[in-house]
């Protein structure tokens, strides 16, 4: 008996610290991805005739990384993480103009490069952070409501469906806040429908991702 016991601690042990592992890993990815996204959000290309910006290679993969988050802490744990995100991007943000405006050493011939680069345009990166805040916590709410309400089964489900709601909305949000008024419309839809196309062939690759983490509640029918 003493045998079975001590076997079996060790299996929730494990279990325990993989599951830490899990969210550890998914939970820093997002930030990374978030922290990549804001700063690269900056550079706007032309990639097949659109124009888009440079973010928009990074950001998309936040979504499917919320919806591991989700599975792996539940739902108040993903909401925490999306506000706590934004934190972290306003204070690099605040850094970056801090160290930008430090008087340089004579030596040192990068300052207007440096300054130029990572002084933050505070429009962009206010639209950046309330797109991410509000497209990710109504995410967070369509995810919710699929689990409880339609079925735990086929996670691709829930994470498409999620995605399909958020992903035009927080390129609407970003694009009309960060560029409207200052680029021509024109332009602005062409980043609009850019980074539609972008995020929603980023969620069809990455939806294979949420099987990568287990399930935070395993209760009502056995996902699939």
């Amino acid at each position: 008996m003493g045998n079975r016991q001590n076997g079996q601690q060790e299996k929730e042990t494990v279990s325990d610290k993989r599951g830490f592992n899990h969210v550890i890993i998914v939970t820093s990815a997002y930030i990374a991805a978030q922290m990549l996204a804001d700063v690269t959000s900056l550079k706007i290309a032309v990639v097949g005739g659109f124009s888009i910006d440079a973010g928009t290679f990074v950001y998309p993969l936040t979504f499917t990384l919320r919806d591991l988050v989700h599975k792996v802490v539940g739902a108040a744990g993903a909401r925490l993480l999306i506000v706590t995100a934004a934190v972290i991007n306003l204070i690099m943000a605040l850094f970056f103009a801090f160290t930008a405006a430090l008087p340089p050493d004579p030596s040192w011939p990068l300052q207007d490069a440096y300054a130029s680069v990572l002084t933050p345009v505070w429009r962009i990166v206010i639209a950046s952070i309330l797109a991410e805040v509000v497209a990710e916590l109504i995410d967070t709410e369509v995810y919710q409501l699929w689990v409880e309400r339609v079925t735990r089964r086929y996670q691709w489900a829930r994470v498409l469906v999620s995605n399909s709601v958020s992903v035009p909305l927080d390129s609407l949000v970003f694009c009309w806040l960060a560029f409207g008024g200052v680029l021509p419309n024109a332009v602005v839809w062409s980043i609009v429908i850019s980074n539609v196309l972008v995020k929603g062939a980023t969620t069809l690759v990455s939806l294979p991702a949420i099987y990568l983490v287990p399930e935070a509640d395993r209760g009502g029918d056995a996902p699939l």
